[in-house]
């Protein structure tokens, strides 16, 4: 008689491993130095309107992630660039768009909600009055985005209202961008 060994697939719902994220979530209620992360970007300026955003690592729980990543951006014609890359302001929305994304993900998938297509259409203006200095009156950015959350899955009405509230409570970006961030600057000039 053979003996057989069983294995334990781990549950993943919306091609989330939910056991993993329930570890994460226990290890980080035990032990919230687990939850501390840090993340960092170096930008180098590559000519005209171009730049280059450089991911080495980021930190979880003490713990240094090597991982390597380059973002290229620019600006378009008209804005002085080479409309070569999406500039900074598509960059922060697609940065609040894809934070808010996995949150609904995630969401859905704790609570065992299968998704079968999610999509967040985002906009805003900016004046460029105040971006080209013309007008000190005028904001330099957005003063408002709005955003439409586009979800389908085997969930109820009520459960995707609270799963979307559940995302503006909890979702990085969403603070990020909802609340003012303090911004400590030094210059360093070589």
């Amino acid at each position: 008689m053979s003996a057989q060994i069983k294995t334990v697939q781990p549950t993943v719902v919306n091609g989330i491993n939910v056991d993993d994220l329930f570890a994460l979530i226990d290890s980080v209620k035990r032990d919230p130095a687990k939850g501390k992360t840090n993340w960092r970007v170096t930008t180098t300026w590559q000519g005209q309107a171009r730049s280059r955003a450089e991911i080495e690592s980021f930190e979880i729980g003490g713990d240094n992630v090597p991982r390597r990543f380059l973002i290229d951006i620019d600006e378009p014609l008209q804005l002085g660039g080479s409309n070569s890359f999406a500039n900074p302001q598509e960059h922060l929305i697609a940065a609040l768009n894809a934070c808010m994304t996995i949150g609904y993900a995630a969401q859905c998938a704790v609570r065992g909600i299968t998704l079968e297509s999610l999509a967040i259409e985002t906009d805003g203006e900016i004046d460029l009055r105040g971006f080209l200095g013309i007008d000190p009156a005028v904001p330099q950015g957005y003063e408002n985005l709005n955003y439409t959350v586009r979800i389908k899955g085997n969930g109820t009405a009520e459960q995707f209202a609270e799963i979307h509230q559940a995302v503006m409570a909890t979702s990085p970006n969403f603070y990020n961008m909802s609340k003012p961030v303090k911004l400590k600057p030094a210059l360093v000039v070589e």
